[in-house]
C-alpha cells in the first residue's frame, strides 16, 4: 500500500500538481499562528567541533545571549555523532526527544544531515506545536519539505555559476572539485557539481573532478585528512598553480588550504563559507580573543594569508554561513514564537540573519524544482558575496552577477 501511495505522490509531482502541504505554505494547508504565551524552549542540534564547529559555535551564541535551558534560559543544544551515518537512528531519536520537554516549541537542526527529516515526521506526530526548522539540509529538497516548517540552504544553483565565475576572475584556468560519492548522492551538492561542470564549458576553464575518503567512513575525519594533506602537492604540480581547488566537505577544508598556501594554487570559497572555515588551522593562528567578533577574525586572518604570500588568491565570505544559519535559525524562531516575525516572510528571515551580518550583502530565493517547475515555500536558498583576502576590491559582487536562468533548468542526473 506504501509503494502504490509513494507511485501516485511522484506521479502528482511530475504532472506539475502543487501540494498544499510543506511546498506552499511551510508546513500546512493555511499559515499556521505559532506565537505563543507564556514560556518556552528552543532546541537546536548542530555536529560538533571536529565536524562543524561554525554550527557550533552559532548554537552558543544563541546560549549567550538567551542562556541555556540547565541555567534557566530557554535554548537547549545537543550534538549529532561524528559517525552520524553509521548512527543515524542515534540522531534522529537525540531530535526527537527534544520534543519531551513540553516547553519547547522549535527545534532547529543545523545541518540537516540524513535522519533530519524522519526525525522532524515523529516530531509533528507526537507534538504539532512544535516549529521546525533546518539548517543546510543533506537530504533532497523534497524529502525534508514535506517534514520541516521551514529549510534554508546555501544557493546551490547560483554558486554554482558564482564560484566559477569568481574563479575567472582570479585568473583560474582549472577548477579542481574534490568530492566523494555519498556527497554526489545528494542532490544539492550533485546538482551543483553538474551546473559547475557547465559553468566550466561556458566560462572557458577546464573542470577536473577528484575523488577522496568520506571523513564519515572507516577511515575517520583524521584518515581523510592525512589523504587530502598527501594528494594536495602532487594536485598542484598536476593541474598548475592557476587552479581554483574546492571540496564538498569541511574536515577536508583545513588540509587543502594548509598546502595550497604552501604548493600554489587558489581558492574561491569553503562549501559552507568562513574566515573561521579550515583558515585558523591551516595557518596556525589563534582566534580566542576575537571569538565572536567576525571582522576582527577576518582582519586577523587576512593578515596571515597575505603574510603566506595567498593575497588575492584565497577567499571566503566575510561571515560564517553555519555560524549565521545556527544563530540566524534560533533568532528568526524566537521572533515567530514572540509574535514579531512570520514564517512565510522572506525578509523576516533576512532580518534575522542580518542580527549576525553587519553589512554584509545577501541574495538568493526560494528553491523551484528544475523537474517540475514547482515552487517550494518552504524552502530558501540564500548567499552572500564573496571576500577576496589581500585584494585591493576585497569584495567580488557575485550577489549582484545575473545567474543565467539556464542553470536552475539542469536537472539532477544522480551521484556517482
Amino acid at each position: 500500500m506504501k509503494k502504490i501511495f509513494l507511485a501516485a505522490l511522484v506521479l502528482l509531482v511530475s504532472l506539475g500538481f502543487v501540494f498544499a502541504g510543506p511546498q506552499q505554505q511551510g508546513g500546512g494547508a493555511a499559515p499556521q499562528n505559532w506565537a505563543v504565551k507564556g514560556p518556552y524552549h528552543i532546541g537546536i542540534c548542530t555536529g560538533t567541533v571536529s565536524q562543524s564547529e561554525d554550527d557550533l559555535r552559532g548554537a552558543e551564541e544563541l546560549i549567550k545571549r538567551y542562556g541555556r535551558v540547565s541555567e534557566g534560559g530557554i535554548i537547549q543544544h545537543i550534538t549529532y555523532p561524528d559517525s552520524f551515518m553509521d548512527q543515524m537512528e542515534v540522531t534522529i531519536s537525540q531530535i526527537v526527544a527534544l520534543a519531551d520537554d513540553p516547553l519547547m516549541k522549535a527545534i532547529i537542526v543545523n545541518q540537516g544531515v540524513p535522519g533530519t527529516a524522519e526525525a522532524f515526521k515523529r516530531v509533528r506526530e507526537k507534538r504539532p506545536d512544535i516549529l521546525l526548522l533546518a539548517g543546510e539540509s543533506h537530504e533532497d529538497p523534497l524529502v525534508i519539505q514535506q517534514s520541516a516548517h521551514l529549510a534554508v540552504s546555501a544557493d546551490w544553483v547560483s554558486r554554482g555559476y558564482t564560484i566559477i565565475w569568481a574563479a575567472k576572475q582570479l585568473g583560474a584556468k582549472t577548477f579542481v572539485h574534490i568530492s566523494f560519492p555519498r556527497h554526489m548522492s545528494y542532490e544539492s551538492l550533485g546538482l551543483r557539481r553538474q551546473i559547475f561542470e557547465a559553468a566550466c564549458n561556458d566560462l572557458g576553464l577546464r573542470f577536473v573532478f577528484v575523488t577522496a575518503p568520506d571523513p564519515t567512513s572507516d577511515v575517520g575525519v583524521a584518515g581523510a585528512q592525512q589523504y587530502i594533506l598527501e594528494q594536495t602537492p602532487q594536485w598542484v604540480q598536476q593541474y598548475g598553480k592557476e587552479t581554483v581547488f574546492f571540496c564538498t566537505n569541511d574536515a577536508h577544508t583545513e588540509p587543502l588550504l594548509k598546502q595550497l598556501l604552501v604548493y600554489g594554487g587558489m581558492f574561491v570559497e569553503a562549501d559552507l563559507p568562513s574566515p573561521l572555515m579550515g583558515y585558523p588551522g591551516a595557518l596556525g593562528i589563534d582566534l580566542t580573543a576575537e571569538a565572536g567578533d567576525f571582522p576582527a577574525i577576518l582582519k586577523k586572518v587576512e593578515a596571515a594569508v597575505v603574510a603566506k604570500g595567498g593575497g588575492g588568491k584565497f577567499g571566503t565570505w566575510a561571515y560564517s554561513y553555519g555560524f549565521t544559519v545556527s544563530a540566524g535559525l534560533g533568532e528568526f524562531a524566537k521572533r515567530i514564537l514572540d509574535g514579531k516575525a512570520k514564517l512565510d516572510n522572506v525578509s523576516h528571515l533576512y532580518t534575522a540573519l542580518g542580527e549576525f551580518t553587519p553589512g554584509a550583502k545577501w541574495n538568493g530565493g526560494f528553491y523551484t524544482d528544475a523537474n517540475t517547475g514547482v515552487r517550494a515555500r518552504n524552502q530558501v536558498l540564500i548567499y552572500m558575496d564573496t571576500y577576496i583576502m589581500g585584494s585591493p576590491g576585497k569584495y567580488l559582487p557575485t550577489t549582484a552577477q545575473k545567474v543565467p536562468e539556464k542553470y536552475s533548468q539542469i536537472k539532477f542526473q544522480g551521484g556517482n
